[in-house]
């Protein structure tokens, strides 16, 4: 037997785990093609958690916590 699916999250749940990002911003960078991956399921937005730490890790700053 396969391992189960990961579960998909909704706007919401995105939204408090990038610290509190508005949804408002969440749907500007989907708009540009900048925002996490999603999945469209009829008129709503899902997430996978995998898919967001990916992209969360493209974007890492290596400047960012430098002790310079």
């Amino acid at each position: 037997m396969g391992k189960p699916e990961e579960p998909l999250h909704d706007l919401e749940w995105l939204s408090g785990y990038l610290g509190g990002i508005p949804e408002r911003t969440i749907y500007n960078w989907r708009q540009r093609n900048e925002g996490p991956p999603a999945y469209k399921i009829g008129k709503y937005l899902r997430y996978r958690r995998s898919d967001v730490e990916n992209w969360l890790d493209s974007r890492r700053d290596s400047k960012a916590g430098s002790a310079e």
